[in-house]
């Protein structure tokens, strides 16, 4: 049985993340709060027909653009704003609904983005979440896998890399992989865990600085024949998460 140490939501897509202690769960849905908005490049095609929902390569995000990983977003929900701040540059508080806001966002944002890689543009907000995948999940990180990882570079490697929503210690390294297909219980709030986690080159990325300094997905192959690290939790039972919480599989 593990414990749930950590909860993270990132309400722009690779703009930012901020830890939270607990959270209201409810069937079908994301995290709240957690990729409500992305931010659209130049060269996006953009389909009207999936609910709110598109394609990754569509978005501004760590793996063209690894500086994004230092960014750290706070959320204010009594004034609907959200505050990112990067070590690069000042900080911006922001309405990301609000028109002149989203312009103002964009223009702050210019600077992440590398020479040769296409220019954000736009402000897309999702009906539920802008996960990796329509079938809307929270993303479970097991910190022994990502441990064993950080020996196999010989450097230690922040799980924040792996931008996870519900960070879970007191596990077997991989141990996760075996739950696939299967229920898991956090808190009051019950998962089927869907799959395993693709990784690209945003983990690469230090979150403290957003320099690329660790072949993370040269680890993953190296020492698992993998490029997987994390799992889909799918929410089936409406609950509460909260720090601490027992990860007990059903």
């Amino acid at each position: 049985m593990g414990t749930l140490a950590q909860i993270w939501r990132h309400p722009i897509k690779a703009h930012g993340r901020e830890a939270i202690v607990n959270a209201r769960l409810e069937p079908g849905r994301a995290l709240p709060l957690d990729r409500l908005w992305a931010v659209a490049h130049e060269k996006a095609k953009l389909d009207a027909s999936t609910d709110g929902w598109h394609r990754c390569p569509n978005f501004s995000r760590g793996a063209s653009a690894p500086l994004l990983q230092a960014m750290e977003c706070r959320v204010d929900q009594a004034s609907q704003t959200l505050t990112l701040t990067h070590p690069a540059k000042p900080g911006i508080t922001l309405n990301p609904d609000d028109e002149a806001d989203q312009a103002r966002l964009i223009d702050w944002l210019q600077d992440f983005t590398p020479d040769g890689r296409p220019r954000p543009v736009k402000i897309v907000k999702a009906q539920n979440a802008m996960t990796d995948s329509q079938t809307v999940s929270l993303s479970l990180m097991n910190l022994a896998s990502n441990q064993e990882i950080g020996e196999l570079l010989g450097q230690e490697i922040s799980p924040l890399r792996w931008r996870g929503n519900m960070l879970v210690t007191g596990l077997d390294p991989w141990e996760e992989r075996g739950w696939i297909g299967k229920n898991i219980r956090i808190g009051s709030a019950e998962f089927y865990i869907r799959k395993e986690i693709t990784r690209c080159r945003m983990t690469e990325a230090n979150p403290d600085t957003g320099t690329r300094d660790a072949d993370t997905l040269g680890a993953l192959k190296r020492g698992w024949d993998i490029q997987e690290m994390g799992v889909h939790a799918v929410v089936t039972k409406a609950g509460e998460i909260t720090v601490d919480d027992k990860v007990e599989v059903l």
